[in-house]
């Protein structure tokens, strides 16, 4: 059995910081199913490892401490929104 998690056994929190790492802006306004395609997307292009996309997180943050909380904001609250007819639905 494979120790790589998989997007259905990541936080809302892991979620989040793939979609940190991704090219979507809050000002793209983007629809749910681009967000979870962007997600799938960037997790795949990290080669299946979260910890590949928290270490983008932990560069950008340290690059650009002045933006780094509201997009980070802005990615938590765009995948609880994105995910939450999934969670209701189980």
């Amino acid at each position: 059995m494979s120790n790589t998690p998989t997007l259905t056994s990541l936080s809302t929190a892991d979620l989040a910081e793939i979609l940190f790492c991704c090219g979507l802006q809050e000002s793209d306004h983007p629809s749910t199913e681009q967000v979870r395609k962007a997600i799938v997307d960037r997790f795949g292009a990290c080669g299946g490892d979260r910890n590949a996309c928290v270490a983008v997180v932990a560069q950008e943050a340290g690059d650009h401490p002045e933006t780094y909380i509201t997009r980070m904001r802005w990615a938590l609250s765009t995948v609880s929104d994105a995910y939450r007819e999934l969670t209701t639905a189980a």
